[in-house]
């Protein structure tokens, strides 16, 4: 699934929503840059919650 992900400016961004996604159990990190984000997961609300958690509220995107 892709994700937007509002609050990410620079690569410290891009390094923490990766670790972020990393650690939530279930995913799978395909790609991650400022914005946005693709990663395989069978439940998209455990993904959106971690990341709003950690101060980037994410939203799937088509």
């Amino acid at each position: 699934m892709k994700l937007k992900i509002d609050g990410m400016h620079c690569g410290a961004c891009v390094r923490r929503v990766t670790m972020v996604l990393e650690k939530t159990p279930g995913v799978t990190v395909g790609a991650v840059a400022i914005g946005s984000a693709t990663v395989e997961a069978a439940d998209p609300e455990p993904v959106l919650a971690a990341l709003t958690k950690a101060g980037y509220p994410a939203q799937v995107s088509q």
